[in-house]
């Protein structure tokens, strides 16, 4: 069987990842603290799990739930916590990153509209070679772990 031309350079076009099965990371048990009054932030939650056999790079992180989502990073520093933004994340082949309370986390910024107890909030992780993670963060009370 001949493979037409245009079908065959639209193939080697292909990443080479594509072509192999395209391993993607996963978003699991995500979820969102709620404040405990309003305000313009809320912190998010999950674990990053690769199991391909190559690391991945998060570079980006987004909601249509919110205004702006960073990576950020909590720090004690001379027994004080310091939250910064992080431009980049990297989860090893194999392994997993925890963004927990106290660590890494998303923050989440200029909510759109009010978030209800139990409501799902769409948040997508942005990979360093253009592809995506997504996942739906539970929204949970203030004083949740």
């Amino acid at each position: 069987m001949r493979i037409p031309a245009i079908l065959l350079s639209a193939l080697l076009a292909l990443p080479a990842t594509v072509l192999a099965g395209d391993c993607l990371p996963v978003l699991e048990a995500g979820w969102v603290r709620q404040p405990p009054m309003p305000m313009p932030m809320m912190g998010g939650f999950a674990t990053v799990r690769n199991p391909c056999e190559a690391p991945v790079r998060i570079v980006g992180a987004g909601s249509p739930a919110f205004g702006s989502v960073e990576l950020h990073e909590t720090t004690r520093v001379d027994g004080v916590s310091r939250m910064r933004h992080i431009h980049a994340l990297d989860v090893p082949a194999g392994g997993s990153v925890k963004l927990a309370p106290g660590g890494l986390h998303l923050m989440l910024m200029q909510p759109v509209a009010p978030l209800e107890l139990g409501a799902s909030v769409p948040v997508e992780l942005e990979l360093a070679d253009g592809r995506r993670l997504r996942a739906d963060f539970e929204v949970r009370a203030p004083d949740a772990l």
